[in-house]
């Protein structure tokens, strides 16, 4: 059956729903259900229905779907060392960071606004700037407010574990059935270097004996969340010399304790944000550092890759922010909920995952036919979508891509501090912090480039190109090994 011929390009621009309602009534799915072709073989269909709309949850989801996170929640009762929790800055993407604090009724006008603004939304977390299960009047307060009037929208929780076995069965009640807890260690000697101090039980502990009972806590939870059927993302911040090769431990410990996926973030160092880590020198890992451990992972618990380190109040498909356009101020006074912008974007998306799917098996099986035992590093330049659709001197980030025996796999981002074009010039200082976030990098795929900065990239060792401008990722990255490592190409090099 003919469909609308609608791109994916405007579905993240702002939206015509008169052209999105027209394409979601025009035959064919009545319903995003008919995007279950993406569903993994390996996947339990129930599971799938929980996920396959969650960007944290299911990387493939992450090129379609929106996260939105509410500052409702500012104590804490822990102390991190790579943590500086701030309540008024815009410039810093990190946790523990937000613009403005709300209140439950605030964070539900906010919540309202954004749905009716951004269609790509499809979930409402806390993630603080403190611990929403410590804090967890406010929390439980916004999320029964949110989940009256915006009911198809999917809750998660984000915590450090302290209070989570508290929290487990209100949690169950309310069907919040995403959970992310930050598990830096197993050993409590380790946590030691990790965490000053907790608050448990109106008592002040330090030490050892606060990372004992960080941790003990930490296992019940996950085990408890385990138990009711709730899935739990397990955050662990790699810290070069104090929990990196721990970190394997780690993860045997959660996937023995029923934890769906696992997620290594580099530590966030840097002195101009006043963290104990940053002022005391202590480095975070390089990128091809935190690849190495990721790999060494593959085989325990599933990894997440293509975490952001999301801000606090965070909107919008991860790797962008859109905060700074739903500040307090500029939310209207009253609103109402209109699902219409959201429910036409589902329509379009199900049946555009049909096809990217079957596009990336495509792809995967070419490079495996390939038989080439080359691995080849890739980054990508995309806005969403699963395409390759961004200037590359637009880029904020790149995506990145490994090519090789096992076919096609996503494996990382890269953030750059700067675009190499702003106001239309590029700059070679900008440049090379770009080279610099490429490591181990060997092309770079993008909509399009200049010849400048191409032949800069080239002389640093760093290939880019073009050719492959719209198409889908694995697509591109497909045609470009076979490119590389293809029969014609080996017999043409012979």
């Amino acid at each position: 059956m003919n469909q609308p011929m609608i791109s994916l390009e405007s579905l993240f621009q702002p939206i015509d729903v008169d052209a999105l309602e027209k394409a979601a009534t025009s035959g064919g799915c009545a319903s995003s259900s008919c995007g279950s072709s993406a569903k993994p073989a390996d996947m339990a269909a129930d599971v799938w229905d929980r996920i396959k709309d969650h960007p944290c949850y299911s990387e493939e989801a992450h090129h379609y779907f929106a996260r939105m996170h509410v500052a409702v929640a500012p104590a804490c009762n822990i102390q991190c060392n790579y943590c500086n929790r701030k309540y008024d800055c815009a410039n810093e993407s990190r946790p523990g960071v937000v613009s403005e604090k709300l209140t439950p009724d605030q964070a539900m006008r906010k919540v309202v606004t954004v749905a009716n603004e951004v269609p790509q939304l499809s979930v409402l977390g806390i993630a603080g700037p403190g611990d929403a299960c410590y804090d967890w009047t406010k929390s439980k307060s916004t999320f029964d407010a949110i989940s009256q009037q915006i009911p198809d929208i999917k809750l998660c929780i984000s915590t450090n574990g302290l209070a989570l076995p508290d929290r487990v069965d209100d949690l169950a009640r309310m069907n919040v059935d995403h959970v992310t807890i930050t598990i830096n260690m197993v050993d409590p000697e380790i946590g030691a270097q990790i965490y000053p101090w907790i608050y448990y039980n109106k008592r002040r502990y330090e030490g050892i004996e606060a990372a004992r009972i960080l941790h003990e806590r930490q296992m019940l939870g996950l085990e408890m969340l385990t138990a009711r059927g709730i899935l739990t993302k397990i955050n662990s911040v790699m810290i070069p010399g104090i929990n990196d090769q721990h970190l394997l431990e780690v993860n045997k410990w959660v996937k023995e304790r029923g934890a769906f996926l696992h997620n290594v973030m580099p530590l966030i160092s840097d002195p101009a944000h006043g963290t104990h880590f940053g002022l005391t020198g202590q480095r975070g890992p390089t990128p091809m550092e935190l690849k190495e451990l990721q790999d060494a992972l593959e085989g325990g618990a599933k990894l997440m890759r293509h975490c952001r380190q999301c801000r606090a109040d965070a909107v919008g498909l991860l790797g962008e922010d859109r905060g700074q356009e739903f500040t307090l101020d500029q939310l209207p006074e009253t609103i109402t909920y209109d699902p219409s912008k959201r429910e036409a974007y589902r329509e379009i998306v199900a049946r555009e995952r049909g096809d990217h799917v079957a596009a990336k098996e495509a792809a995967v099986a070419t490079v495996k036919e390939t038989a080439a035992d080359a691995k080849l590093l890739v980054a990508v330049a995309t806005q969403g979508g699963g395409r390759v659709n961004q200037h590359f001197g637009h880029a904020k980030e790149f995506q990145v891509y490994e090519a090789g025996p096992k076919g096609i796999t996503f494996v990382g981002h890269r953030k750059v501090e700067a675009q190499y074009c702003e106001g239309g010039w590029g700059e070679d200082a900008t440049l090379d912090t770009v080279i610099a976030a490429l490591e181990g990098v060997q092309v770079v795929l993008c909509a399009k480039i200049g010849e400048c900065p191409k032949d800069l990239l080239t002389a640093a060792g760093i290939r880019a190109t073009d050719d492959w401008g719209f198409e889908y990722i694995e697509t591109a990255i497909g045609e470009l090994y076979l490119r590389e490592f293809g029969v014609e190409t080996t017999a043409a090099v012979a």
